[in-house]
């Protein structure tokens, strides 16, 4: 699979992953304790894998605007 098109399936599924996070840290109280730690604790792991994959994918577009070479003077 190219990269673009599995940028294109990770993006969602990303998003997807932040908003369940604020939504189930917003609404802790109203969720059963099993319930928040499928939803929150364990996405959260999830997430970050995701995250992980994400950057790994979009590394030569880090390393082109964080780590540019100063000109030298």
């Amino acid at each position: 699979m190219k990269r673009s098109n599995m940028l294109k399936v990770l993006n969602p599924i990303l998003a997807v992953l932040f908003l369940n996070q604020i939504l189930t840290g917003a609404f802790h109280g109203a969720l059963p304790h099993e319930a928040f730690e499928i939803l929150h604790e364990v996405s959260g792991f999830v997430l970050a894998g995701v995250v992980v994959l994400h950057v790994i994918l979009n590394w030569n577009w880090v390393k082109a605007n964080f780590f540019k070479s100063s000109p030298t003077e």
